[in-house]
This record gives structure tokens, sequence and C-alpha cells, in this order.
């Protein structure tokens, strides 16, 4: 597999794609005015505890407070609360050993997550108090961020731990000698009183560049700690790497034949970087001088354009249609035209075949997270349905998320759910519509005139020549003011009522508000 990173900049955006054998499977966008969060390290006020759903919500100086669960408290919080200046914590949670590793948090086990669920006691934490919390996900609509309390400092081998004593390695690392090897470097120059967690591209690296990085980490750790004694909470006390940064220490390796940026600028940035912490991949950088654009040179922008769309074409003619919802996202596997042969069974497996291994990489082009459903075409034998379970399977072990797929239903449906991190593509590069509010669909312009007919109705119970001012979108404009006997007219006849009607444009298209002509106040939902 042909693996490769195409990085585009212009003005204040940076655009990064990475393809396999020249397929757009990533890509990440960076605005001056909307960075990325996760991994950002906040000193937080306790806003608000609720037990209910055991959960807190943290002002982190934001809009919206963050979401913090309780499964996301550290066991060992005493420690962050001494460097807050509380001695008084009785947190008492059984410490696990974890040695999974994500570049930003990591994850407490099945079993420690279901004590927490059914721990009789709240940890303690209370309104008011100052709280250090990392940022795990982005805001997603209304939600604001998700945190932790379990502090990670990310770096390209290692991720250090504060307040933590466990040396773990990533399970990618395959090879015992080599495991056993690093976790022997590390546990021998590591600080009593921190943990680590050996990245999956430590696994070939000499002990001084592990402890060049520790060191790199561990300055890091104390100019958060100064930070943290001088600012006042909300504040943010650390600021995680770039999404172009990120990108080229979380993803970059000797699986990735090549870089191509079309900055001079980020060139010099990325060159210096790999000169210090791995300069044999120093060369796979090259600066793009081409006058086409580097996106459409590589097949980019075509690809974005299939992303940024509903419907998505398979090679052999049918296609798939991805609708997200406010609950979940759905998604339609069609056969369009194709009959390659008599036997129908066989047509369905080859399109759901070729629709498992494109959507699995929509899905992880779009950032999709939550929770999936996929309605396949129906397949009789279940030796054909388990052959799509496989496929899924391997090919979302290419995911950097984490998936979690059930066995295809009686009905053809397979049910999936997915890490979310951030926004999904589609998110991130749409508004909803301020005239249907997102559902794609309007009010009939006849429902409409018969709701305003209902509101003169009730409007003159028991009054006599009441007055009154309708304001409407020039949309219903030919429907109300034109005509031989114009609508209002005949409404005012009908309903004895002195109606008056002015357009605004201002109201949406299925939008119609009354006022009084004297006051000028909105009476709409006065009747």
């Amino acid at each position: 597999m042909n693996k490769e990173i195409i990085i585009n900049s212009i003005g204040d955006e940076t655009r990064i794609a990475i393809t396999e054998d020249g397929l757009l499977t990533e890509y990440f966008v960076e605005h001056a005015d909307s960075q990325r969060s996760v991994g950002d390290i906040y000193l937080g006020r306790v806003a608000k505890v609720i037990p209910g759903i055991k959960a807190a919500f943290i002002d982190v100086g934001h809009k919206q407070d963050a979401f913090l669960h309780f499964s996301d408290i550290d066991p060992k919080m005493e420690d962050l609360d001494a460097l807050l200046g509380d001695e008084d914590s009785d947190v008492d949670l059984e410490d696990e050993e974890e040695e999974e590793v994500t570049t930003k948090q990591t994850s407490t086990t099945k079993q420690q997550y279901q004590r927490t669920l059914q721990a009789p006691s709240i940890p303690k934490i209370e309104k008011g108090k100052e709280i250090l919390v990392q940022v795990t996900k982005e805001p997603v609509g209304n939600k604001g961020f998700r945190v932790t309390t379990r502090i990670t400092i990310p770096g390209r081998f290692l991720v250090l731990l504060p307040f933590d004593h466990k040396i773990g390695v990533s399970k990618k690392i395959f090879d015992q000698r080599k495991r056993r090897r690093l976790r022997r470097i590390v546990r021998s120059i590591i600080p009593e009183g921190f943990g680590a967690i050996i990245r999956t591209v430590a696994a070939n690296e000499d002990e001084d560049t592990i402890k060049e990085e520790l060191n790199r980490l561990l300055n890091t750790w104390k100019e958060i700690e100064q930070t943290i004694k001088s600012e006042k909470a909300p504040a943010l006390v650390y600021k995680d790497a770039s999404t172009t940064s990120s990108v080229i220490r979380d993803l970059f390796n000797y699986e990735v034949s090549k870089i191509v940026v079309d900055s001079k600028k980020i060139y010099k940035q990325l060159k210096e970087y790999l000169r210090q912490v791995h300069p044999e991949l120093e060369d796979r950088i090259e600066l793009y001088k081409g006058g086409e654009p580097i996106f459409n040179v590589f097949g980019i922008e075509s690809q974005l354009r299939i992303a940024n769309s509903r419907k998505v074409p398979l090679p052999s003619g049918g296609h798939i249609v991805i609708d997200q919802t406010e609950a979940m996202t759905v998604i339609d596997v069609n056969t369009g035209k194709y009959a390659a042969s008599m036997n129908q069974e066989l047509n369905s497996l080859k399109i759901d075949l070729e629709a498992a291994r494109e959507i699995c990489r929509q899905v992880r082009l779009r950032d999709i997270g939550g929770i999936i459903i996929v309605d396949f075409i129906d397949l009789e034998e279940e030796k054909n349905k388990k052959k799509i379970f496989d496929e899924l399977k391997k090919e979302f072990r290419k995911d950097r998320a984490k998936v979690s797929i059930l066995p295809m239903t009686e009905f053809g449906l397979v049910q999936i759910t997915r890490q979310r991190v951030r926004k999904s593509i589609f998110q991130r590069s749409r508004d909803v519509c301020p005239t249907c509010g997102g559902t794609g669909i309007l009010i009939s312009k006849e429902s409409l005139l018969k709701d305003i007919e209902h509101w003169l109705r009730s409007f003159n119970i028991g009054k006599l020549l009441p007055k009154v001012t309708l304001k409407i979108n020039p949309f219903l404009e030919n429907e109300i003011l034109k005509g031989l006997i114009p609508r209002y007219i005949r409404w005012r006849i009908k309903h004895r009522v002195l109606l008056y009607v002015e357009l605004d444009v201002s109201l949406r298209v299925d939008e119609f508000r009354f006022f009084d002509p004297v006051t000028g106040k909105d009476i709409t939902t006065d009747f």
C-alpha cells in the first residue's frame, strides 16, 4: 500500500489529505479562527455536579460548559488536588494496568468503567472547585467539549502520564523482546511519580532518542505546572500542537512514502522537526513547485466533492447514499443497473462487498462518529452475510478511531458505532438551512394559509371589528395580496376583522406573525 500525505496551504487555511493507493482516506482542515482543541489542557471550575447522569459540567471559559463523566475522573485525583492546593480529596478508586494508547488519552478498562457506574459513592468534585481537565472531544452541535482528568502529554515516541506510575507499550508492537527492551529503557529513566506509554513508532528507536523525547515532555509538564500556579480558573494552561504538526507527529512513519507540501514555510518547519526526531525520514518531504493546484494534481479535489455529497458511486455501477441525522448516520446500498449474471445472490454480494469497502473509507474520510446503520442489499446465504461482516472488520482495522461492529441482521442491517472526536466533515462544512431548519421540507402554502385563517377565527371571538396586522414573507404575496379579489379582503369579510398585510423579508418562508397595529406588540401566540 502506497501511503502519502498531501498538504495545501492557502492564506490562513491549511488542508491535509492522506491517501492510500491514490484514494483519499483522511482529511483535515485548519483555519486561524477555528483551531483544533483536542489535547488542550484547562484549569477549569466545577459549574454543576449531576449525580443522576454521573457527570459534572466544567466551566473552561467557553460559551458551553465542558462535560466530565465520572468514568473520566482519574482515580489518583488527590495528586491533581495537591497541585491545585487542595489536600482533602478522598477519591479512592482501584487502579488498573492499561497498555492501549491513543494520541491524547488512555482509556479505562471495561471492569473499571463498570465499577465506576456501579459505585454508590460520588467522586469528590464540588461546585466551585478548581479542576484540571484535558479535552478529548471537540464540541458537536449544542454539546460542549468532553473532558477528562487523566492528563496526558503526547510526543512522537512517548505519551507522558503525570500523576501515574504505569509504563505501557502500544499493542501494535508485537515483538515481545522489543516490548521488554522499551519498557526497561523507560523505567530506568522516568522520574518517580510519572508514567508513560510507548508509542508504535518507538519500536526501533535507541535509548538516547527516547531519553531526549522524555526530557522534552517533562519540561513541557514543568511549564504547565508553572502556568497553573499563576492562572485563575477558567484558563487555558496548555495548547496542543496544531493540526499539521499533530498529523506529522502521529501519522508520519515508515509506512508513509512521502509528504508533498506546497508551502515553503511549512516545508521548512517539517524539515526542522524531522531533523530533530527522525532524520532518516527527512528526505521523504517534498516541496511542490508546480503551477497547477496541488490538490488537483493528486486528484484530491474531485474526491472531496464526492465526500461532500449524499450519493457515492461504486465501481460496478451501484451506489451508496449517506444521510446524517441528529441521532445517527444512515447508509443505504443500492444496486443501480448492475446485473453481471443471472444469479441475484452473486450480484448482491459483489455490490455489498464494494459498498463495505467504500463505506469504511467514507466513514474515515468524513470522520463520522456515533451510531451508523447500514442497509445492505438483502442476502439469503449466511456465509455471504459473514463475508460482508468480515470485510467491514478488515477495512475498519485501518481506522485510528475505535469501532464496534455487529453482525448483519435478518433484515440486512449492520450496526456500527465509531468513536466521535470532532465534528464530521459534513458538520464542519455545512450550516443549518434558516428556511427549513435542516429538515429539507417546507410547510405547503395551502397549510400556511389555513393556519392563518384558523388564527383569525380564534382572534375574532366575541369582538367587534378588531384590527390586526399580518406580516408575511414575500413567498406568500401572490396567494394573499394578488387576484381580482385578494384573499386578505375575503378574510376581512368572512371573519369581520380589519386586517392589514405587510411583507417582511426577515421572516422565514413558512412563518407568519400577527401584531397589534396600535401598540406594535407581537400577539401571534396569544390566540
